[in-house]
């Protein structure tokens, strides 16, 4: 098919806003779905080829979606969290919201639906986070049976929560504190790579109805990324190994904050490997290079 009117969900954020200023470029006219779209920067709505028009809608408000999918032919949901707070909780964002989307696209008749989801996503998790991932997933596939399902590793680009959080730590702090050993294993992967991912499922016929896996070209145990970053900082700090059984209580300690600079679902996370799968479709699937974390790291993370 060929990209008319895409209407992305959660457009607004690091990973949306990507995807919004690829399928522009494309000359898509891309409607951003946001719960504050009065806040979108108006950088993002200037005219890159396809017209960028900033809509109001919450996933987690079923009423709202309808109107943002209208005369759409092609639905992209990139929301998510990482902290549940209050009603919005990850069930109802990343399990009912998934499923608000994806019954209001059926119903409008959209011709291609992507749903970000994450590795790893599992309903028999320990994690509430990762169990509505996956819980997600189910409602789309019921409710939308062609959409394709991305699941990105941890996602890295210049406005990324992952190696930024990282680097402002290591400069900062003598001492960096590893999730156990620092043995898990990651595949991150470029945000612009997520973004051409999205482009190609709208657009691949094949692509209709199949999971894909996103990750860079390499693994790196957590270990190994903080020593590159430190390399790229010109840091040097000890790297201390911390006991799962210590990052859980401290996680439940913080977790009363507003915003906890450590979740307990982020800890769990961090308690199995984040890397691509052997039976499911990859960026090459989709006709993508996988970008090198260090192809783009010394551009954002410079020596201070």
């Amino acid at each position: 098919m060929a990209l008319g009117l895409v209407t992305v969900f959660g457009g607004s954020g690091f990973v949306g806003s990507a995807i919004v200023e690829r399928l522009a470029r494309e000359g898509a006219d891309v409607r951003i779905a946001v719960r504050h779209p009065e806040r979108v920067r108006a950088a993002a709505t200037s005219n890159r080829g396809g017209r960028i028009m900033p809509v109001r809608a919450d996933v987690w408000e079923k009423d709202s979606i309808p109107p943002a999918v209208a005369g759409a032919d092609a639905v992209v949901n990139t929301v998510g969290h990482y902290v549940a707070r209050g009603q919005r909780t990850f069930k109802a964002i990343h399990g009912q919201g998934a499923r608000h989307v994806a019954k209001a696209a059926a119903s409008a008749g959209v011709q291609r639906l992507v749903h970000i989801s994450g590795i790893g996503a599992d309903s028999a998790s320990p994690s509430p986070y990762v169990r509505a991932r996956a819980i997600g997933e189910q409602y789309v596939r019921a409710a939308y049976p062609e959409a394709t399902i991305l699941r990105p590793s941890v996602i890295f680009g210049p406005d990324d929560a992952f190696f930024n959080l990282l680097a402002r730590l290591a400069r900062v702090l003598p001492v960096l504190p590893l999730f156990g050993t620092g043995a898990t294993r990651l595949q991150p992967v470029y945000v612009c790579d997520v973004a051409e991912a999205v482009a190609q499922a709208l657009v691949r016929p094949e692509a209709a109805g199949r999971t894909y896996e996103l990750g860079g070209p390499r693994t790196y145990s957590y270990r190994e990324i903080l020593k590159l970053i430190l390399r790229q900082t010109g840091r040097r700090c000890l790297l201390l190994p911390l006991p799962f059984l210590i990052w859980d209580a401290l996680a439940a300690l913080l977790s009363p904050l507003p915003k906890p600079p450590i979740s307990r679902d982020q800890v769990t996370l961090m308690k199995a490997d984040n890397v691509v799968g052997t039976d499911v479709g990859t960026l090459r699937d989709l006709g993508i290079t996988p970008t090198p974390v260090e192809a783009i790291l010394p551009a954002y993370l410079k020596r201070h």
